[in-house]
């Protein structure tokens, strides 16, 4: 069994740094030096995608695409969720307004998303630094009013374990028998 695993978000919410973290090959990137307001927050940042590979036991492997973070480069989003089966759409706890973050994406993605029967994830990312307390319940109402009902998890992308349990928590919306790996 293979998979096509798209990670999702906005600009500096981990998506680069999970693939690269839990990715069995070196990734492969398109990575440019930032230019305009995405310079204050970070030196670069992903232009067309990222890619990488989880290898599952018993030879299974899960292909992770990241997509640009901003809306300049939405084109990319559509050709990257071409034959997703799943989506990673990871918020930055640290910025603004996550709750707007989170509405942005799963409005963008929700055609792809539909497309695979809802099969998301949301990995809220950052958590230490959120000033904001009771965030997660606020995603998950946030959620609900989108009609879906997906798992959140608090992940740090730097930390292959984290990024790995949320990739089989999504494996396992697509195939129950994935949650044992």
């Amino acid at each position: 069994m293979e998979n096509k695993i798209i990670f999702a978000g906005p600009v500096g919410s981990g998506k680069t740094t999970s693939i690269s973290s839990v990715s069995d090959i070196l990734v492969v990137g398109t990575e440019a030096k930032a230019t305009d307001e995405v310079a204050q927050r970070k030196d670069n940042t992903t232009v067309a995608m990222d890619y990488g590979i989880l290898n599952l036991e018993g030879g299974s492997k899960v292909h992770l695409y990241g997509t640009p973070g901003q809306d300049r480069f939405n084109f990319m989003w559509e050709i990257l969720s071409e034959n997703a089966m799943g989506f990673v759409i990871l918020i930055d706890s640290a910025r603004p307004d996550p709750l707007a973050d989170l509405d942005h994406y799963l409005t963008a993605f929700s055609k792809p998303i539909a497309k695979c029967n809802g099969v998301v994830v949301i990995g809220v990312t950052r958590t230490e630094l959120n000033p904001q307390g009771g965030l997660l319940d606020k995603l998950h109402e946030r959620v609900m009013a989108h009609q879906l009902n997906i798992p959140i998890l608090e992940v740090d992308g730097r930390e292959r374990q984290d990024v790995k349990q949320m990739l089989l928590a999504l494996l396992a919306l697509l195939d129950p028998s994935t949650s044992r790996h």
